[in-house]
């Protein structure tokens, strides 16, 4: 446990943090009803003495000055008060989300990544790295949309050990900072799904062409004229005989730098929100004081440019905020004869030509601080996982008590593992239906995923080598690609068995399941045989799953290099119950008849 407090320990604090949350946004809400009755009784008092003041010759409209700038007062305070509720009801809204992971009912309440699965990947259908209820869906807590490609693509694609070893450091300091993953989580404003930050960079990236020097004089001198001639206009009410001219050359003016300022404006005025989330998010990665050297690497990162980027992002969403203030009824007209979207047009051009460059880079290494505080919140939920030992060699895969992450922690029976080294390069795992054989390797197979994403793992200990995992546990027809099972699963054993020859068999760990079920015995038998033999001669490690014990021989013919495994099952008062722990050797029994028996087949 390394002092750390267990699961239940975190889910009480959990509750007792929701708890206080919940008494705070009862006292907002009613703070926010006696608010609105003092707003309500000052609007009252000052309607009241502007009739009075039209009736009584002794009162002035100064008096209205008062309940006007109690009413201002009050206005502004209530303003800082709904604020406050808003942060609490979405910090009520995460600690809900981290309770529902901590007791096991997080199934299809955070973010599938189903967008991120790649086509032909060699394990993350098999693992369930993406979908409801899938390793994505418990583990990403990323705010914006570059936070989930980078957690996305650890869970992808290995890392070397050098990298692990920095992430976990990472992990490690993350973990133990609620309060900093806690804001990551909430600061800035609501946005639908994740925000965007990747059209933000590809628009900054581009190199903008600043106006001529005598542009916004010009701008502001036609500005001036057409101004003028309103304030004649008041004066006199006659306009004068050059009104006509001044508004038609600002037409002119006005449409000729149309196309011009659209290009300018069009990729970042939609995002005046994503851009309030990552400058806050921004900032308090800016303040946090890290200990791993790696994050501190990536606080430098923010400042490559001079100036904290959070100042320049927000500089940026305050010239987009004032872009959009155009769209005001009131101010909308005033606007055009400013030439208002033109001046913020070429400030905001200004401003990436003078910071666009450094976005990608800003962005990139927030997105790395949310992938690692996502690992880092599943390390904080799980505070039994251990970080793996991840060195380099050839291929060795060794863990105690090997539990499969997405399963309840109250539940998941964990099992050792040994392959590679002085052991088996091959487990053959025979068994009964449901009896944990297909659960039993996708506990290794996302173990091993977390481990070289940087994340803890759940188990007692993990030793390994850099491994990339291949699988067939996801195979099934296509009716649409004319495939059979056994078609769609032979093209998946080609798959890992090419993955196997490109790194000389090292860093493969393949995961088979039913190996070849859809042929007949001897085809089976023969194509297994070549299969894994192929597999173990190349160097890479892994398991096989079968019911045909005829297949379990097979490891008879490697000596040292293969291994029997198996889980069993019995009835107890006519229910087929299994322990899900792994023995040694082949199983010894059946539950097929017995099966189908007690769903009333006649067998």
């Amino acid at each position: 446990m390394d002092g750390r407090r267990d699961r239940a320990a975190v889910a009480a604090a959990c509750r007792e943090r929701r708890a206080g949350l919940l008494a705070d946004l009862a006292t907002f809400d009613r703070a926010d009803a006696r608010f609105a009755a003092v707003r309500l009784t000052l609007g009252a008092v000052a309607l009241g003495l502007a009739v009075g003041a039209f009736g009584w010759q002794r009162w002035t409209g100064w008096w209205l000055l008062v309940p006007g700038l109690a009413l201002a007062v009050t206005a502004v305070a209530h303003a800082r008060l709904l604020e406050r509720q808003t942060h609490a009801r979405r910090r009520l809204a995460h600690a809900d989300r981290a309770l529902a992971r901590l007791e096991d009912r997080w199934q299809g309440q955070g973010v599938t990544g189903a967008a991120h699965l790649p086509a032909g990947h060699p394990y993350a259908e098999d693992l369930d790295i993406f979908g409801a209820g899938s390793l994505f869906d418990l583990v990403s807590t990323a705010r914006t949309d570059g936070g989930e490609r980078r957690l996305a693509a650890w869970l992808l694609a290995p890392a070397p050990p050098a990298e692990v070893h920095a992430r976990q450091d990472a992990v490690r300091d993350l973990a133990a900072r609620d309060a900093f993953r806690v804001d990551l989580a909430v600061l800035g404003p609501d946005v639908p799904g994740a925000a965007t930050t990747s059209a933000v960079t590809a628009w900054a990236a581009a190199a903008g062409r600043p106006p001529a020097a005598w542009a916004p004089g010009v701008l502001v001198a036609l500005s001036g004229v057409t101004l003028w001639a309103f304030v004649v206009w008041a004066r006199t009410s006659t306009p004068p005989d050059w009104f006509g001219g001044a508004l038609v050359a600002q037409a002119v003016v006005g449409f000729s730098l149309r196309p011009r300022v659209l290009r300018a404006i069009r990729a970042v005025e939609d995002r005046a929100h994503d851009l309030r989330v990552a400058a806050a998010l921004v900032a308090r990665v800016e303040a946090e004081p890290f200990t791993s050297p790696h994050l501190r690497d990536l606080q430098a990162r923010l400042h490559a440019s001079g100036a904290p980027a959070s100042v320049e992002i927000r500089r940026l969403s305050r010239l987009v905020d004032l872009l959009t203030s155009r769209q005001n009824q009131i101010f909308g007209p005033l606007s055009v004869l400013l030439f208002w979207a033109t001046h913020l047009a070429w400030a905001i051009d200004r401003w990436r030509a003078r910071a666009g460059r450094h976005v990608g880079n800003w962005f990139e290494a927030l997105g790395e601080v949310e992938a690692l505080a996502a690992l880092a919140t599943f390390a904080a939920e799980h505070p039994d996982a251990v970080y793996p030992d991840l060195t380099a060699g050839p291929p060795t895969l060794h863990g105690t008590a090997v539990a499969h992450p997405l399963l309840p922690a109250a539940t998941a029976v964990g099992n050792d593992v040994a392959l590679g080294g002085d052991g088996p390069h091959l487990v053959i795992v025979s068994g009964s239906n449901m009896s944990g054989k297909s659960t039993y390797m996708r506990a290794i197979g996302v173990n091993v995923v977390l481990a070289q994403a940087g994340a803890p793992v759940c188990a007692a200990s993990l030793q390994l080598t850099p491994l990339m995992p291949a699988g067939t546990l996801r195979v099934q027809d296509s009716l649409q690609s004319g495939q059979s099972r056994f078609f769609a699963e032979i093209t998946k054993l080609r798959q890992i068995v090419d993955l196997a020859r490109e790194t000389g068999g090292a860093g493969t760990l393949f995961l088979i399941d039913e190996l070849l079920s859809g042929t007949n015995s001897h085809d089976r038998q023969q194509g297994a045989a070549g299969v894994l033999r192929g597999l173990v001669d190349l160097g890479a490690i892994g398991l096989a799953t079968t019911h045909d014990l005829a297949l379990t021989a097979f490891a008879g013919t490697l000596g040292a290099r293969a291994r029997n495994m198996h889980f069993v099952d019995h009835f107890e008062d006519g229910v087929l119950r299994f322990d899900y722990t792994l023995r040694d050797g082949v199983v010894s029994t059946s539950n097929a008849i017995a099966l189908m028996r007690s769903v009333g087949l006649d067998v």
